[in-house]
């Protein structure tokens, strides 16, 4: 789980028998019944990804409690809506499959889980039709799970679901910005 540049540092602040610890008690490859709960529990989490050089990109992915789920103790899903068409985090993934997220739970019982792993974008999986909105599903085969200290963590509280998260049977919302004549003439249909 660590690398040179990481043990430099354990090293130089005498962290390396915590991080050896921290690794051997709370990592792990295959996702727990908790960890499947927490993650459907969220309605965001944040997405690193880097291109085929390695130039990073981190992303904030949104919709309703559930839309990101772990659907077996070695696969995470959650669906691409509709959104700038830029496709950073996406095309980052086709380049390279390396991916980070973080989900954080900010409310009473504060929370943050970690997941490394590999993605993969598809187009034609049988979940998507279960997930309303998605245009394309990324899958996430873990290979580091990890939970982290919430510490830092500020106590917030959810005061509405987004108005844009896509709802089963409901038209959605179109954001302001796509019919602003500097963007309406190139905003391509919603395809799903």
């Amino acid at each position: 789980m660590y690398h040179e540049g990481n043990r430099e540092l354990q090293d130089q602040f005498g962290s390396r028998a915590l991080a050896d610890r921290l690794e051997e008690k709370l990592r792990r490859e295959r996702f727990a019944d908790a960890d499947a709960a927490f993650v459907a529990a969220q309605s965001f989490f944040f997405l690193a990804t880097a291109d085929a050089e390695g130039r990073p990109d981190c992303s904030f992915k949104g919709g309703p409690p559930g839309f990101a789920r772990v659907v077996s103790p070695d696969l995470l899903v959650f669906p691409d809506y509709d959104g700038n068409g830029m496709f950073k985090s996406l095309g980052n993934v086709r380049a390279n499959p390396h991916v980070g997220l973080l989900f954080i739970a900010m409310g009473e019982r504060q929370g943050r889980l970690r997941v490394n792993g590999r993605a993969e974008v598809v187009a034609d999986d049988p979940l998507l039709a279960g997930m309303p909105g998605a245009q394309l599903l990324v899958k996430v085969t873990p290979v580091d799970i990890f939970p982290n200290c919430p510490r830092y963590i500020p106590r917030m509280e959810i005061v509405e679901e987004s108005l844009y998260a896509p709802k089963a049977g409901e038209a959605p919302v179109e954001p302001k910005w796509k019919a602003f004549p500097d963007f309406a003439d190139v905003v391509p249909p919603r395809r799903r």
